[in-house]
């Protein structure tokens, strides 16, 4: 490997690094999230209120505390680390939870809509 190439290798890896910390940064703590349903918005929770929300007719169990939504029940077969009970907590703009399978989606926003009456 030639010097110039090491030197290639390293600028990517480094704009990659920085690209990756700026989106991070951008992020900023959500006020609720939204439930979709293939595609469809089924509910609204807001991240201020605790509490545990059967979803897609008792598919799946999402459980706001603390600020933070997770899931802690799926219906679907275990399929490693992807499998939505597996994903973690969010609580920041943009991040989410996906099941495949039950083709539900929990995304976390910012700022609430005044005009948007939230669930919980």
């Amino acid at each position: 490997m030639k010097k110039r190439d090491l030197i290639l290798i390293v600028a990517i890896l480094a704009i990659g690094l920085l690209s990756w910390g700026a989106l991070e940064l951008a992020k900023e703590e959500g006020a609720y999230v939204v439930v979709t349903v293939a595609g469809e918005e089924v509910a609204r929770y807001s991240l201020a209120e605790d509490g545990e929300y059967e979803l897609n007719g008792g598919t799946n169990i999402l459980k706001i505390e603390n600020g933070e939504a997770y899931m802690v029940w799926a219906n679907c077969p275990t399929l490693g680390k992807t499998r939505c009970t597996h994903q973690g907590k969010i609580s920041r703009t943009t991040e989410k939870i996906t099941c495949r399978i039950n083709k539900l989606v929990v995304t976390v926003y910012g700022a609430e809509d005044p005009d948007v009456e939230l669930i919980g």
